[in-house]
């Protein structure tokens, strides 16, 4: 029964493509939803900016549509696109800088210092993607072997380490090693021999390692946050909110590092960091509400701030934590240009 059901559904998937291909509009609508999410996911991981992600898909959709006429149906329409959105980002990057974070810029930070640089609008900086957003790659039924999200290939410091990539290879690494592409179809698709692909992989596989703990080259399918994680993150809201130093202090790691992009400056180490939450902890700034979200396979907090003499907490910035070991190594707090992605509100 299984194998009667699979045929008939590529038979059903063969004749919205050839209708796709043929001109038809709704037939087209129809399969670009279907890898919509997981094109934008691939363009997120060359980019590094959701936003810019959303563009490119849009972009590759356009190009696709253009172009329908040369699918020949030598390879899936699924690996069409991913060519087409490839490609597609390759030409964007190569009139953009590369996404960072602050601790890839400057050294340090020093709390104590009377004043605070101002962010440098010629710098792009690394966003984070909603997690809700990958559970709808993960449930998608487009493909029999539907794209899974890794923790390990999606969390931010893998974005960040891939963004030191030249953009071909982070365009080899992400096909080869995350979405599990032959050297041959890689080749093809960047108009290279298979010498020259397999030399890019192993130079950007040579990079990872240099910049990124060993565990984290374990890759693994699990993409479920920990018990751990979910428990770190509700003691997190429940001291900031009771605006309790103490008990965020206890969460710290000792060499724990903090940033907020766009401001380039950051902190290492928990006293340092601690001296800047106090600030922030201080009845003359304001209270706090956090709701729970999650980020590229992380926890996170929407943070609220409600100003002394205000009614509602309004919408204040994203912390994205990396958990390590039972405690908080890192909090990488975004600005709220981005609540709505997550689904938050602007007000609480």
């Amino acid at each position: 029964m299984g194998k009667v059901e699979a045929r008939s559904g590529r038979v059903e998937q063969e004749a919205v493509v050839a209708a796709a291909t043929a001109g038809d509009k709704l037939a087209f609508a129809a399969l670009a939803e279907r890898y919509r999410r997981e094109l934008q996911v691939h363009c997120y991981r060359m980019l590094g900016s959701f936003q810019d992600a959303e563009d490119l898909v849009q972009e590759t959709l356009l190009r696709a549509w253009r172009s329908r006429a040369q699918f020949q149906g030598r390879s899936s329409f699924r690996a069409w696109l991913y060519r087409i959105a490839t490609n597609a980002c390759l030409d964007a990057l190569a009139h953009s800088s590369r996404r960072v974070l602050p601790h890839q810029l400057t050294p340090a930070a020093d709390p104590r210092a009377s004043s605070v640089p101002s962010p440098d609008p010629e710098v792009a900086w690394l966003q984070p993607y909603p997690d809700r957003l990958l559970d709808e790659v993960a449930a998608s039924d487009a493909e029999p072997d539907a794209l899974v999200v890794a923790k390990e290939t999606i969390e931010l410091a893998f974005l960040a380490t891939i963004q030191l990539l030249p953009p071909r290879q982070r365009a080899v690494l992400i096909l080869r090693d995350l979405l599990g592409w032959s050297a041959k179809e890689t080749a093809s698709l960047l108009e290279t021999s298979v010498a020259s692909a397999n030399s890019a992989l192993q130079r950007a596989r040579a990079t990872l390692k240099q910049h990124l703990p060993a565990r984290r080259l374990e890759w693994a399918p699990s993409s479920e946050p920990t018990e751990e994680e979910r428990a770190v993150l509700q003691r997190y809201m429940e001291a900031t909110e009771q605006a309790d130093a103490d008990a965020l202090a206890e969460l710290l790691a000792e060499d724990v590092r903090c940033s907020m992009p766009p401001t380039p400056a950051w902190l290492q180490g928990r006293e340092d960091v601690m001296i800047a939450m106090v600030q922030g902890l201080a009845p003359e700034f304001g209270q706090w509400r956090l709701l729970p979200t999650w980020a590229n396979r992380q926890p996170a907090a929407a943070c609220y701030l409600r100003r002394p003499g205000e009614v509602e907490y309004r919408a204040f910035a994203i912390d994205v934590l990396r958990v390590e070991g039972g405690r908080v190594a890192e909090i990488t707090a975004f600005s709220a240009e981005l609540f709505p992605a997550f689904g938050l509100p602007a007000t609480v």
